[in-house]
């Protein structure tokens, strides 16, 4: 039995190979086998998948801020100068009211940030000058008038007072942890269009010797700021206030991309002052000041630029008083060193009337070490 089932099992083997050799000979592209598709490797950054982060925006730090951002208007009363004939009593009781009156009214916007939620408000200083009448409207659509708690002409700071309930004062950022880099907002009411937030990031620190204000410590963002800014906030990224918008660089009136805020360290000192007192106390050294170039530098035989050279001084002033004289370069004061003028007045303006520092200055040659007791800064008028 094993015997015939073997024979029938080769006979059928050796049929079909037979079929298999006459089909591949007269039929080859029934049997042959197509060609594997070629292998696409493809590199995955698998963290992309389903785990793609949101584009980044900065809505909740604008959420927090602008609530504490107000819009100023201001008004004042201006006489109107009529020509000479016209300001005749008899004109005038002819044509009455014709003439226009002797008196019209100005009025200006700005932006101010509440800081406190018993109703202070810091803003610039040439926002609310010499106004008769000034107003503040909230975000949530509130109004009210304000008054004038003090004002700091030197640093261009402001700070008034509205009688509000439930305001949303602002969180100060550590001015000490901003970098250049940094990305910021700008909040404010540029044109009077409305509340407006623009982006950008900080583009230096320490901006000085601009002739904008007396004491200059700017930060320079070119977030776009435009009249109407002025006295707006300007946040990190957390909506923390980082300064107030104070300036703009340009030739034609609109954003250049190169604005001026005074930061959150300066704001601070002012506004707890102008609360406090009503104005700002400062050391005064009764000096005039010329920079140190490097052809001056090297006629004193010093070795690098730096320092302020003292051109005149006050006759009867604390310089006067304390030694100082005309030709001398400071080069310290106190600890700290003289970098140039702008930071000599900044480093006196620091102390209080009638502090008595020690100074280090530059005189023929030879280093010499004065103690000069500080007067009170006086008042000046800016052009």
């Amino acid at each position: 039995m094993m015997k015939k089932l073997w024979l029938i099992f080769a006979q059928t083997t050796t049929a079909g190979l037979a079929v298999w050799f006459l089909v591949s000979l007269l039929r080859p592209d029934l049997v042959r086998q197509p060609a594997p598709a070629p292998v696409v490797t493809v590199q995955q950054n698998h963290s992309d998948i389903a785990s793609t982060p949101a584009v980044a925006s900065y809505s909740p730090a604008a959420k927090l801020a602008m609530p504490s951002v107000v819009n100023i208007y201001t008004a004042k009363e201006m006489k109107k100068q009529l020509p000479p004939l016209f300001q005749d009593p008899r004109f005038k009781r002819f044509f009455g009211d014709r003439l226009g009156g002797d008196d019209q009214r100005a009025s200006s916007l700005g932006s101010g940030v509440i800081v406190s939620d018993q109703g202070y408000i810091i803003t610039n200083n040439h926002v609310v000058e010499s106004a008769d009448e000034i107003e503040v409207a909230l975000s949530d659509g509130r109004t009210a008038s304000a008054k004038l708690i003090g004002a700091d002409p030197d640093t261009d700071l402001a700070v008034i007072k509205i009688e509000l309930d439930h305001l949303p004062a602002i969180t100060f950022a550590n001015g000490a942890k901003a970098e250049i880099g940094d990305v910021v907002l700008a909040i404010g009411n540029p044109f009077g269009v409305g509340q407006t937030v623009t982006m950008g990031i900080i583009s230096a620190l320490g901006r000085s010797e601009l002739g904008i204000n007396t004491f200059e410590n700017f930060i320079q963002t070119d977030a776009p700021i435009n009249p109407g800014n002025s006295g707006g906030a300007l946040v990190d990224t957390k909506g923390y206030l980082v300064g107030i918008n104070t300036a703009i660089y340009s030739k034609t009136g609109g954003s250049l991309g190169i604005g001026f805020a005074i930061p959150a360290t300066t704001i601070r000192q002012i506004m707890d002052a102008l609360i406090k007192d009503g104005s700002v106390t400062r050391g005064w050294l009764g000096v005039e000041m010329q920079e140190v170039t490097t052809e001056l530098a090297a006629s004193f035989h010093l070795v690098e630029a730096k320092g302020a050279l003292i051109a005149g001084v006050v006759r009867g002033g604390p310089a006067d008083k304390g030694g100082l004289k005309p030709g001398d370069i400071l080069l310290k004061i106190g600890s700290d060193e003289v970098q140039n003028a702008s930071g000599m007045l900044n480093l006196i303006a620091a102390f209080k009337p009638e502090d008595e520092v020690v100074m280090q200055v530059f005189r023929k040659g030879t280093p010499v070490l004065l103690t000069v007791k500080l007067g009170k800064r006086p008042k000046f008028n800016r052009q």
